[in-house]
This record gives C-alpha cells, sequence and structure tokens, in this order.
C-alpha cells in the first residue's frame, strides 16, 4: 500500500485526478447519451464540481512545471481533495432530495420549464421540460447515481488528502 500511495503522489496525483473526473463526466454522458436517463439540474452541478478539478488540476500542473516546489504539490493535492469533498456535498445533498430529507431546490420538479433554471430569458420556440431531482433514475446496490457519486467523490477526496501527505514526506522526482 505504502508502495502505491509513493507512486501516486506528487505530481501524479494531479494527473489521476483529471483522469478520474474525465471518467466521471464520461460514465455521466453515458448514461445520458446511451441509456437515455436525462440529467436533472443537481446532476448537472455535481458535473461542474468535476470539470473544475480538471481545470485547476491542468493550471496547477501547469503552473508548478513553471515552480517546481513539493510545497505547492502538497497544496494543490489538498485543493484537488477539497474539491472532490465538494462534490461529495452536492451528491450527497442530492441524494438527500432524492430520498426526502431535503428539499429540492427551486427548479427541481418534474416537468419545471427551463426559465425556473436560467436566470436570463428563454430564446428557445418551444418549451423545454426538466427531469425531476426528487426521484432518481438508476440503483445499483441500493443505491442511486447521485449516493454513488458522493462515496466516488469522498473516495477520491481521501485519496488526494493520502496523496499530499504522501507528497509533504517525500522527495520531489522530475
Amino acid at each position: 500500500m505504502n508502495a502505491i500511495l509513493t507512486r501516486f503522489s506528487g505530481w501524479r496525483w494531479p494527473l489521476l485526478a483529471i483522469l478520474a473526473s474525465l471518467a466521471m463526466l464520461a460514465a455521466a454522458h453515458l448514461f445520458e447519451r446511451v441509456l437515455l436517463l436525462a440529467p436533472c439540474p443537481l446532476c448537472l452541478k455535481q458535473r461542474e464540481v468535476y470539470w473544475a478539478i480538471v481545470a485547476m488540476s491542468l493550471t496547477g500542473l501547469a503552473l508548478w512545471r513553471w515552480q517546481p516546489t513539493r510545497r505547492f504539490l502538497v497544496a494543490l493535492n489538498v485543493l484537488i481533495g477539497l474539491a472532490f469533498l465538494v462534490g461529495a456535498l452536492v451528491a450527497f445533498y442530492h441524494t438527500g432530495v432524492e430520498y426526502g430529507w431535503f428539499a429540492a431546490p427551486a427548479g427541481c420538479e418534474a416537468g419545471a420549464s427551463r426559465q425556473a433554471i436560467l436566470d436570463g430569458p428563454i430564446h428557445l420556440d418551444e418549451p423545454v421540460s426538466v427531469t425531476s431531482c426528487t426521484q432518481p433514475l438508476w440503483h445499483f446496490l441500493g443505491l442511486s447515481m447521485a449516493a454513488w457519486n458522493a462515496v466516488v467523490s469522498v473516495g477520491l477526496g481521501a485519496l488526494s488528502f493520502l496523496a499530499a501527505g504522501r507528497t509533504a514526506s517525500s522527495t520531489l522526482e522530475g
């Protein structure tokens, strides 16, 4: 286990975080395009976190190449971990909405118009219906897609913090 953590610490973890985030986005788009499971507004919010992690990690790696210090990599890995935990919170909130623990935000009820989500006026000739955030469309082993997203996000966040700790206690490798 220690050898695995060493291998995925330093600059390698942000690269793996990018790949993991892109894999989660690809899975979401697969469910949407192939299985025809339309995302609700909270599903789309969960995707935003993964896009932010991709952007933050790419930017961080580019900046690190310009100023390669271990302290920077530790901070980057911690920030990636915090971003994954934000994703876990969004996914947990969505899970809570699905199970009735929390009230659904405005625009999340089935059949709501796109106007309830967008800040600006609608520029479409026909109405667009919105998928309800309150009814999960997919379950596996008793958990909805949002719940699985929370589990994955917590795991990736934990790995980020482990990578940060391992980076802090190791020497930089090129």
